[in-house]
């Protein structure tokens, strides 16, 4: 198919764009096959170049001939063109919406994009599963690297590479597979150093109303078992939704077949609950009545932060069983490949330094979300303003970001990243010239050659150019596990996502540039003080070798 069938009109003369924070340009606008350009010959101002990708909804308004078109963004802006005459207009709005619903991943824009930058390091081989297990190896032998799904025939979302039990030979690992869900059978997540204890996550026991068992998955599961300790399933549905499970052929591990587990449901939200909850809470953002009664009513309403608090309460009892119990987890939910990785991932955040390092939380992305199947195809397919809505959408990896964010808001010094990096990264996970976050699972990554056809966002992030901008000023490293609190008091809303377009934050970019210029400063006499030190206590050293007979 070619680009060129799909826009009716590829440029018109005289549209104004109205944006926030910006006055209103008048320019050309122009089509391409992936972006909205609109260019002003002004001098000093900005042109706009949207991504297709990144268009969530457009309506259209007419006045006389004059045609309003209203761009509604994956990342929640709202942007008005205006364009005279009805015929362009509507050819504009035609094509805008045809081209931002492609259904062919391979005519997106990361397949025909050429980075501008030096390509200093290759982002899809940074974190590799060999790499990462070799942190493991040293401090424990008792897990082992598993090639068994090579050819992605034992799971489809896992990746070629998993690390399992040493006591576990492959041939049971099969057995095992064919008894949880999707294939997805338990396999490390997270190994604390501090006392062997380890995170598990799979899918659901495949269980049915018969109570089927599987000796090989209770084997594999007790072998992370230290002798005379109990382990805890953390199991992310409520005890009433893992019973209706069972009608279905699913379930939950029977405590007679696993004595030396105890099952804990946390319930938390899923699929179109938590996508109805991103529609209430950005339609609260963008309500202007600044009726505070309707305000607090619609931010109640929409449960946003409900379910952060659900989230991260679970994130941080798996902690607590492992750093506090010392207890091993095995975490699942239904499919393992949502809040299953949102709990395996912050619990990661609350117990591992290293995580909360800019390349830590790159490794824990790639690691828990990227190779451990979370459907960013399917999830981020659409935002908050589309009107067509399908059964796969779902904000689970912003719930995410959104919960990293409360925990960097209460531990500003222990993160080497900034708020911006979040954000960055929530973009890019809707709309993005990179190939990082298409495709649902490493199997559908490899049959579309995404490594030999698009850029890694790594690449990009990871060039000192643009570290500098994602990286924390205040950062002091913090080896102590960090307990965030999850009282309702202690939750906010998230201003720089779900505000940002409505509220200007000059004022707080002036501020933040002001505490960076401070932090300079106290560096650069910090040094002075060390050099004065220093001569110092050369002088002493002298006058003392002159007072000696």
């Amino acid at each position: 198919m070619e680009f060129a069938e799909l826009i009716k009109t590829p440029r018109v003369d005289n549209v104004v764009l109205h944006r926030p924070f910006y006055p209103a340009v008048e320019g050309t606008l122009c089509l391409t096959g992936h972006h909205l350009i609109l260019s002003s010959r002004q001098d000093n101002t900005e042109e706009l170049w949207l991504l297709h990708s990144n268009i969530d909804a457009i309506d259209k308004r007419f006045v006389g001939s004059l045609g309003t078109i209203i761009i509604k963004c994956k990342d929640f802006r709202i942007i008005h063109l205006d364009i005279p005459g009805m015929e362009e207009c509507l050819n504009i709005a035609s094509s805008i919406e045809a081209l931002s619903t492609l259904d062919s991943i391979t005519l997106m824009y990361p397949f025909f994009y050429r980075p501008m930058f030096e390509v200093i390091e290759d982002g899809w081989h940074s974190f590799l599963p060999e790499q990462e297990f070799e942190l493991y190896s040293s401090a424990t032998s008792e897990w082992r690297l598993s090639y068994i799904n090579k050819e992605f025939a034992i799971c489809p979302s896992y990746p070629p590479i998993v690390i399992v039990p040493n006591s576990t030979d492959d041939e049971a690992l099969r057995k095992v597979a064919a008894f949880r869900h999707g294939g997805r059978f338990p396999v490390l997540s997270y190994y604390h150093k501090k006392n062997g204890m380890v995170i598990m996550r799979s899918g659901q026991p495949l269980t049915g109303t018969n109570g089927r068992r599987c000796k090989e998955d209770e084997k594999l599961i007790n072998a992370t078992l230290r002798a005379g300790k109990r382990g805890y399933i953390i199991d992310t549905r409520s005890l009433n939704v893992a019973q209706q499970a069972r009608a279905k052929g699913g379930g939950f591990e029977q405590e007679a077949h696993y004595p030396q587990w105890r099952r804990i449901h946390k319930s938390i939200e899923r699929y179109h609950i938590l996508q109805e909850s991103l529609i209430k809470l950005v339609e609260a953002c963008n309500d202007q009545t600044h009726n505070m009664d309707r305000w607090l009513s619609k931010l109640v309403t929409s449960n946003w932060l409900t379910h952060i608090k659900e989230i991260l309460t679970t994130a941080c009892l798996a902690a607590q069983c492992i750093d506090r119990e010392g207890a091993s987890v095995l975490i699942h939910g239904t499919e393992g490949t949502d809040s299953t990785l949102q709990v395996t991932s912050l619990a990661q955040i609350i117990l591992e330094p290293r995580s909360r390092t800019i390349r830590g939380f790159e490794a824990l992305i790639e690691r828990e979300w990227l190779q451990a199947g979370h459907p960013f195809q399917q999830r981020c397919a659409q935002s908050a303003y589309c009107n067509t809505k399908q059964k796969w959408e779902s904000p689970v990896f912003l719930l995410f970001l959104d919960c990293v964010w409360q925990i960097l808001r209460q531990f500003p010094c222990s993160f080497e990243f900034n708020e911006h990096f979040l954000i960055m990264l929530f973009e890019h996970a809707y709309a993005s010239q990179f190939g990082t976050f298409l495709g649902n699972n490493e199997s559908e990554r490899c049959k579309l050659k995404l490594q030999q056809k698009t850029m890694s966002l790594w690449s990009w992030v990871n060039l000192p150019s643009e570290l500098s901008k994602f990286t924390n000023p205040l950062f002091e490293a913090n080896n102590l596990v960090i307990w965030p609190s999850v009282a309702p008091q202690s939750l906010q809303l998230w201003e720089g996502i779900f505000l940002r377009w409505n509220r200007s934050s000059k004022y707080l970019d002036e501020a933040y540039e002001e505490m960076v210029n401070i932090i300079e400063y106290n560096k650069e006499l910090q040094v002075k003080v060390n050099i004065l030190r220093r001569q110092l206590a050369e002088l002493e050293t002298e006058d003392g070798m002159q007072e000696s007979p």
